[in-house]
């Protein structure tokens, strides 16, 4: 293992030093890549010690092997760090326990989940986290950042507005074997919405609805994005819906699983499913990545019927995602964490996304 201290960076002090746990997985290359440009050097934590020393030696960075089993281990890898930035799904099983680790170790708190329930979850934990000084924000990449950030300017655009809904699209690109696994993680519960400032479950596919993401019209179907929770939380509009733009064929799967949910949910199931996703490739490509452009619509409503809407364009989801979690890691270093736990936007206003390379919103007239 390199030692931290002797790694030479311009955030050499322990409030300044950045670590990316589940470095070795798809979107933690990504991130610690986009660290490395940023001359962050961040050290590589994860659970295999072969792969992360190895990863770690390609780009001459510190390395620690840490297991979320084992509180002990992750309090080393913490020690003497400012950030964490954790990358390791599904976060619906490893958020709480980083989290806890990082309130004992007093350690600002970033992921890149897009889990409602963990969202609701951590929320929770917004008194624990000012009492040991740290700001805790899931949603640091595409989930939630883009569309929270959307959220935040629609509900500036419209004070007052009692219902918002938001849409996402991407052309191009693909899908990481993480991702696939925590959308196998949710099959069988349905969809949900938040109705009069609380969430509630709701068949998987109730609701579709067609959408103008700027000269493309595409069909949308609601799910249970995070932005239920953190559009709420940034905003408190009390009624929010998001959409995803989604095929004929993934649509009627949706449907589908609505009459079998109970075999989704078993143990055996969700492992045969899981075992065809480590057939995949890890990823999209680089190639594949850079042409692919990712879409967001919003829309507010108020009382008396006034609608503002506003889109949004940006990257490809896993180039934002890297892009965004290093940006938000580096404003934490600069003194900019707001305690407790935050959203995207409440940490780092509405136009954080602007500060991205390649992000443009446009409000609707």
């Amino acid at each position: 293992m390199i030692p931290v201290d002797s790694i030479r960076s311009r955030h050499d002090t322990p409030a300044g030093r950045v670590v990316i746990y589940g470095a070795n997985g798809y979107t933690g290359r990504l991130i610690a890549r986009q660290a490395v440009s940023r001359e962050l050097f961040p050290v590589l934590a994860g659970r295999n010690r072969e792969t992360i020393s190895q990863m770690a030696g390609e780009y001459g960075l510190a390395w620690r092997q840490a297991d979320l089993d084992r509180p002990g281990t992750l309090l080393q890898t913490l020690d003497g760090v400012g950030v964490v930035i954790h990358c390791a799904g599904p976060f619906s099983h490893t958020a709480r326990p980083m989290v806890r680790a990082c309130l004992e170790a007093g350690v600002h708190y970033l992921d890149i989940t897009g889990e409602y329930a963990v969202f609701e979850d951590l929320a929770r934990l917004d008194g624990a986290a000012k009492a040991c000084g740290i700001m805790v924000m899931p949603g640091a990449g595409f989930d939630v950042v883009p569309s929270d950030c959307l959220a935040a300017h629609l509900a500036s655009r419209l004070p007052g507005a009692m219902d918002l809904k938001l849409a996402f699209a991407g052309l191009g690109g693909g899908m990481s074997r993480g991702t696939a696994k925590t959308m196998i993680e949710g099959l069988g519960y349905g969809g949900a919405i938040r109705r009069n400032h609380r969430i509630q479950r709701v068949p998987a596919g109730h609701k579709t609805r067609v959408i103008d993401f700027g000269g493309r019209s595409l069909t949308t179907v609601a799910i249970p994005w995070g932005d239920i929770s953190t559009a709420w939380h940034s905003t408190g509009i009390p009624n929010v819906e998001v959409y995803m733009a989604v095929t004929p064929a993934m649509l009627r799967f949706m449907t589908i699983s609505n009459t079998m949910g109970g075999l989704f949910r078993t143990g055996l199931v969700r492992c045969l499913l899981k075992a065809l996703v480590d057939r995949l490739p890890a990823g999209p490509s680089e190639a594949s990545r850079q042409q692919a452009r990712s879409f967001l619509w919003g829309q507010a409503t108020d009382e008396a019927g006034a609608v503002r809407v506003s889109r949004l364009e940006t990257p490809e989801g896993y180039t934002l995602t890297a892009l965004t979690a290093v940006a938000a890691a580096e404003k934490i270093i600069g003194g900019q964490a707001s305690l407790g736990f935050q959203t995207p936007s409440r940490a780092f206003g509405a136009d954080f996304i602007l500060e991205i390379p390649g992000c443009e919103r446009i409000d609707v007239r």
